[in-house]
């Protein structure tokens, strides 16, 4: 698949793993939009790569269309990336106390990364089918989207959102054979544990206690390790279905 000529939707585009894909898809030659809530990041990103920034409610249907309208506004939309982020609600299902783990601390988490990965979907996948096919194969355009290795192996008190990344890998391999008769690929990347500049001050801490863990190489990963393997998968018009862990190998303890 071409990345020049076409247009990218990154959701979530404002983070490590979003600027970095941003700047990977745009330096291959896309019209990329970034679509996500971070204003001030997002302008500045504008202004820096001549990208288009659309403040964007991951799980709201006209804001995702929005930012889906002005990436076919530039060229033929066949790339969506969705790395958006969200609050991780945890705890045990049962706390120290007794009580219950409330529900709303599940379903916000589920509303926030399999939902609103699900919203993004469906509606970047309804706008890539409207495009001319760019092969002899009919093929139309790839979808990503960002699991976690949680959702194999999630740790004590990640119930909520190992549901929640465990319910994107589920639709993966789904989703790939529903969108197959319009040339549209699906693929999942499950990330391990990645120092984004949004850890700040306590980034060394977590490298110090993650880094060693990693049995190679024994470090966490990188934002640039993520866009590489985004931009792997677009070129690759053979990957399809499949979940890709990023993880150096690691697999997560009970905690």
């Amino acid at each position: 698949m071409q990345v020049e000529g076409s247009s990218a939707i990154v959701v979530g585009g404002t983070g490590g793993l979003g600027q970095a894909t941003v700047r990977r898809l745009h330096a291959a030659g896309a019209k990329v939009v970034i679509a996500d809530v971070n204003d001030e990041k997002g302008k500045e990103l504008e202004e820096e790569l001549g990208v288009r920034y659309v403040n964007t409610d991951a799980g709201d249907e006209d804001s995702v269309s929005a930012a889906i309208a002005e990436a076919q506004s530039l060229a033929p939309l066949r790339i969506s990336v969705d790395c958006h982020g969200g609050p991780a609600g945890g705890g045990r299902l049962v706390g120290k106390d007794g009580s219950a783990m409330p529900l709303e601390a599940f379903t916000k988490t589920i509303q926030s990364y399999l939902t609103s990965t699900f919203n993004v979907m469906r509606l970047a996948a309804a706008a890539i089918a409207q495009q001319d096919p760019f092969d002899e194969e009919g093929s139309r355009g790839v979808i990503i989207n960002t699991a976690s290795i949680a959702g194999y192996e999630g740790q004590i008190g990640q119930l909520p959102y190992a549901a929640a990344k465990g319910g994107v890998i589920g639709m993966t391999l789904v989703a790939a054979r529903d969108l197959s008769p319009l040339g549209i690929r699906v693929n999942t990347i499950a990330p391990g544990t990645i120092l984004t500049p949004a850890y700040g001050k306590a980034g060394d801490q977590l490298e110090a206690y993650w880094g060693p863990q990693v049995p190679h190489p024994k470090r966490m990963g990188r934002p640039n390790e993520y866009a590489t393997l985004v931009a792997s998968i677009v070129e690759n018009d053979y990957l399809n279905g499949e979940v890709i862990r990023l993880d150096g190998a690691l697999r997560f303890p009970p905690k």
